[in-house]
């Protein structure tokens, strides 16, 4: 062969291989995921209602994963427990479940995050489900919402975490849910899925302060605890979360059945707005720069709303029915979402990138994942 062929033979070769660079390199960016895969590792503990467990999920730069599960509940084996809510103490050593099933009556159970052993319990009323905590992480603020029971009113608990025995327990409405409290710790608010009600409990005198109509068209700001003449009006709301914004200002109610969220001012309790929802939804969060999260129960997805505006960013579609639970990480770049599953299919935890508005994770755990809530973020390993 001779100079100019080989010449000629080593640049076609050369142009071939860098093309084939090129394509490699171009698949290669198409087929990475949307979003910045994190540099640290992020964790949730969430409860799996018909499974009993409590399940601590870890995500990171190598994807998301169960770090390890529990079983919980006091029922011999073989009886369902149903643990519906999960809080995290405000120092993250702590945390407590809500076990809705009894005989007759539920419980809160305490347990010590760095074994995961119960420190301490309590009984409370028919299915205890959503919980909070107050900001010194000295009462817990949790909705007896009598799933089983007749359509009567129920109540709120208010247990006192160190002993773990109920404080006080505040008559408020039918079917109460949504136990969220103000960032000032000086309120706690539910909703009342049957009454159409947003209900205000003052923290400081363990009562009801006010309570607010959602019903369309009959919105109205009272003062005082509900009268009975109003439960079980007929409802077109059918609340589910209140959510308070990350200065107190707000309030946010889910609207089950209308497909809407109202927001409430907490100064002149008045309505300020409601925003068009996906079908059904049920829970919120909200982050601190502005984000408002909401599962849609009957639509099989996650909205992401712009606060300021109230416009619906995306509507991100999860790998399994019913969307239960959803939790924001501390440094507001990602949620949590436990997507409940239907039947013996597992639940799933979906993480959703809020910069890029992509799911960017899930992981199958145990049946039916309701209660989430965000637990530590932490050096990835290859990063110490």
């Amino acid at each position: 062969m001779t100079f100019t062929l080989m010449r000629f033979a080593v640049m076609t070769l050369m142009r071939t291989s860098l093309q084939v660079v090129v394509v490699i390199f171009l698949l290669t960016v198409v087929c990475l995921p949307q979003g910045k895969a994190p540099d640290k590792d992020y964790y949730v503990y969430l409860v799996c209602e018909g499974a009993d467990k409590v399940v601590a999920v870890k995500f990171g730069p190598d994807g998301a994963k169960v770090d390890h599960l529990l079983h919980t509940g006091l029922l011999p084996t073989g009886d369902m427990n149903g643990p519906h809510g999960i809080i995290m103490s405000p120092d993250r050593q702590f945390y407590y479940v809500t076990i809705g099933h009894g005989r007759p009556y539920g419980q809160a159970v305490k347990y010590r995050v760095k074994d995961d052993a119960v420190v301490g319990q309590v009984t409370l009323g028919f299915f205890p489900a959503t919980v909070d905590v107050t900001p010194d992480g000295n009462f817990l603020y949790e909705a007896n919402f009598n799933l089983h029971g007749d359509m009567v009113p129920s109540s709120v608990s208010v247990v006192a975490t160190d002993e773990m025995i109920e404080a006080a327990r505040i008559p408020t409405c039918v079917m109460p849910h949504g136990s969220r409290i103000n960032p000032q710790g000086t309120k706690q608010y539910s909703a009342c899925m049957m009454d159409d009600l947003l209900v205000e409990i003052d923290t400081a005198k363990f009562r009801v302060s006010r309570h607010f109509v959602l019903t369309k068209g009959k919105e109205a700001g009272m003062t005082g605890p509900v009268s009975q003449d109003h439960h079980m009006i007929a409802a077109n709301c059918s609340p589910t979360w209140a959510q308070p914004s990350v200065d107190g200002k707000s309030i946010y109610v889910a609207c089950n059945k209308s497909d809407e969220i109202v927001e409430v001012a907490t100064d002149s309790w008045t309505m300020l707005r409601r925003i068009p929802a996906g079908p059904g939804v049920y829970n919120l969060a909200v982050s601190k720069d502005g984000k408002l999260l909401a599962t849609n129960k009957r639509g099989q997805s996650v909205s992401v709303f712009d606060l300021p505006s109230g416009r619906e960013l995306a509507r991100l579609t999860t790998k399994r029915k019913v969307p239960d639970g959803v939790t924001i990480s501390a440094d507001n770049l990602y949620a949590f979402v436990a997507v409940e599953g239907i039947g013996s299919e597992p639940g799933t935890v979906e993480v959703i990138d809020l910069q890029s508005m992509k799911t960017v994770a899930t992981v199958d755990v145990p049946e039916q994942a309701v209660g989430i809530d965000f637990w530590k973020t932490e050096p990835h390993p290859a990063e110490r």
